[in-house]
């Protein structure tokens, strides 16, 4: 089956940290990018960071540069998003995405729209 699952969110304090993953199945995983985007309440969705997983290439959003980092393990075909220095900004549900382009990324093979189940991450003061 294609898809994309995610795990790893949930609630932490200011300053802290969470790792979210995204297991992908069903494709051929180094021909994609994949990716981060999130959905505050009342906010339009933001596309957050991508990896395209040929080449290593990333992207990440302003508001995130810095504090969050991605990664690719092609062996388990799972994107990781590690998440510090986390801020009540940051408070939302983040989906795994796959990316039509990533950055300066000239290797991404193949594009589908794929989406995770979202996964909520919640940063109190």
């Amino acid at each position: 089956e294609v898809q994309l699952v995610e795990s790893g969110g949930g609630s932490v304090q200011v300053g802290g940290s969470l790792r979210l993953s995204c297991a992908a199945s069903g494709f051929t995983f180094d021909d994609y990018a994949i990716g981060w985007f999130r959905q505050a309440p009342g906010k339009q969705r933001e596309g957050v960071t991508c990896i395209s997983i040929s080449d290593d290439i990333t992207y990440y959003a302003a508001s995130v540069k810095g504090r969050f980092t991605i990664s690719s393990d092609n062996a388990n075909q799972t994107v990781y998003l590690q998440m510090n220095s986390l801020n009540v900004e940051d408070t939302a549900v983040y989906y795994c995405t796959t990316w039509p382009v990533c950055g300066y990324s000239t290797s991404i093979r193949r594009y589908v729209e794929l989406w995770g189940q979202g996964t909520l991450v919640t940063v109190s003061s």
